[in-house]
């Protein structure tokens, strides 16, 4: 199968005179699909395997500098980087002033409060004055004063589902994405905190100061994520029978007709579709008179 970049843009030219840093995950559940992201932008780094801080990427005017999740928000806020790739979530625990420029539709989870299965507590009013045991201590402090119950906030660095079986705490708030973990240790849901999953960030005086670079890497980034799904599909097509194709083949903004060289009576038709799509839609552009139908993968796809 072959691959193909719709639209693709120009690169910058090498006369900026700044250079953007942007902050990545060194480990974690979100660090290998960023670095795969990356790739597929064409930032990949050049450094990778030096297991260097700071990397080089194929643009001079970008670098990208690996730190822990939890402090990528900090060092966004405070200029340390530019931009920064992290969990919604490491941005609410740090209550940090950064923009939220693009969500990259992965890592998603949801942050959960949780007693165990034997618990009296069904609802959050009746965990007032109880040990709370959690890795975001932050965002477990606003939840609750939002709400006007006073708790006592312990913080785990690890392990936070074990914590009721232990005798540490009363309920707990971590992450969950299946609740299988939950299951297994016997844990229960009582209330949702927040959502979250893989954003960008930026610093609001970098994010203006340094915008072409930043609307750049934005945009290399959203391309990738628009084209997941999607699939190009080429064909040729009779004349006669382009009407029946048309009715047939969806896409972004209907198919695209082209004239065939070569011959005076085929039309050349090019569409975008959903790859779940692809395997009952051959066979109705097979019946509508389609032939030479080809299918690509999409790597990038910019609007």
């Amino acid at each position: 199968m072959s691959n193909t970049t719709i639209i693709e843009r120009p690169p910058a030219g090498d006369d900026l005179p700044y250079v953007v840093r942007l902050a990545i995950p060194n480990k974690g559940r979100i660090s290998i699909p960023i670095l795969e992201l990356m790739e597929k932008s064409g930032l990949h780094l050049l450094d990778a395997g030096e297991r260097r801080l700071i990397s080089r990427t194929p643009d001079p005017h970008i670098e990208v500098l690996f730190a822990r999740p939890i402090d990528i928000p900090e060092y966004v806020a405070t200029g340390a980087a530019d931009m920064g790739i992290t969990g919604h979530d490491m941005v609410a625990e740090r209550g940090v002033q950064v923009d939220e420029l693009l969500d990259l539709q992965f890592g998603s989870a949801t942050l959960v409060l949780a007693v165990q299965e034997g618990s009296p507590a069904h609802s959050v009013n009746d965990l007032r004055d109880a040990k709370i045991a959690t890795e975001f201590p932050g965002i477990a402090q606003s939840f609750f004063a939002e709400k006007n119950i006073p708790v006592h906030i312990v913080q785990v660095g690890g392990a936070c589902e074990a914590t009721p079986y232990l005798g540490i705490a009363d309920a707990i708030i971590d992450l969950s994405s299946s609740g299988d973990t939950l299951r297994s240790n016997r844990l229960r849901m009582i209330s949702e905190v927040m959502k979250t999953s893989t954003v960008v960030i930026a610093n609001r005086d970098a994010r203006a100061a340094k915008s072409e670079k930043v609307e750049e890497i934005v945009l290399a980034l959203e391309s990738v994520i628009r084209a997941r799904g999607q699939c190009y599909l080429m064909m040729n097509v009779r004349r006669a029978c382009l009407p029946d194709v048309k009715r047939v083949l969806p896409g972004l903004s209907g198919p695209t007709v082209m004239e065939v060289a070569a011959s005076e009576d085929l039309v050349a038709v090019h569409a975008v579709v959903s790859e779940d799509r692809v395997y009952r839609l051959i066979n109705l552009l097979k019946r509508a008179g389609a032939r030479d139908i080809l299918v690509m993968s999409i790597e990038r796809m910019i609007r």
